[in-house]
This record gives C-alpha cells, structure tokens and sequence, in this order.
C-alpha cells in the first residue's frame, strides 16, 4: 500500500502541532503591538524524521530545541510561507480533531493580517478577539483585556 504523506502530516499535526498567533509589546509600532503568527510542531529529537520532512515539503521555516521540554520543534512564521504553503495544504488536507477550529481562526487571522489588518485599531481589536478564541488550555503572557485596554 503505498503512503500518501500529506494526508500522514496532517494527522501528525493533529496529534502534534500548534496553530497560534501571540502578541508582544512594541513601542516602535503604530498601535504598540506586534502580531505574530505561529505554525509549529514538537517531536523528541530522536524522533524529528518526520518534522524534517515537513520542512522539505513546505519548502520554509526553520528548526529550533526547545529546552523547556527536551524536544525539537519545526516552526513556519513567515506570513507570506503560511499564506502560500501552510493554509493551503490543512485547506486540501484538513484536521479531523478540534484543531480545526483553531486552524479555521489562524487562517482568518492570517488573510486579516495581509490586508494590513491589525496596523489599525479595528482590525488588531479583531485579531485579538479571535486569537483569544484559539488553543482554550495555552498560557498567554498578556490577556485580551491587557492588549485591548493598552492599543493607542
């Protein structure tokens, strides 16, 4: 039987990866915050065969340890490669977990995002609510009060 490995990613991003937009406080921008959206996925080192692969296949992102937990994470955060690469595939092979949910508002953030959205008041206001909506059980630094209350 032969193996269709975009299909296998997607199912190893259900069971590993993370969608997730953070925000950091930036006194250099307009509106005193940076939008960063993430496409990652962790695997022990011993184990990173397949984050190699996706790397290979997504032509992008690069490979960091993560130290915290032992574990070697692949992460895209270009807008354009996630535009262009990412949404496109979990478009064509889509999540069969609740992670979709969280795939469905990355992307809307990600398309709010190329349109300049969050360098203007309304839209970040938006971007936030919605990344707020995304990963329930996630820690974030600043909550969504925190930012929206600080927007200049």
């Amino acid at each position: 039987m032969k193996r269709n490995i975009n299909e296998y990613i997607s199912g190893y991003v259900d069971g590993e990866g993370c969608f997730s937009v953070s925000f950091s406080k930036r006194d250099k921008f307009t509106l005193g915050w940076e939008t960063k959206p993430s496409f990652s996925v962790s695997q022990n080192e011993d184990r990173s065969e397949t984050l190699f692969a996706m790397q290979k296949i997504f032509k992008s992102g690069f490979m960091r340890r993560d130290i915290s937990d032992k574990t070697l994470k692949y992460e895209v955060r270009s807008l354009n490669d996630l535009i262009t690469k990412v949404i496109p595939h979990f478009d064509t092979y889509p999540l069969l977990s609740s992670k979709q949910k969280d795939f469905k508002l990355f992307k809307t953030i990600c398309l709010l995002m190329k349109k300049d959205k969050h360098k203007n008041k309304k839209g970040l206001q938006k971007i936030v609510t919605l990344a707020c909506k995304m990963n329930p059980g996630g820690k974030r630094k600043y909550s969504r009060e925190d930012i929206l209350k600080t927007l200049r």
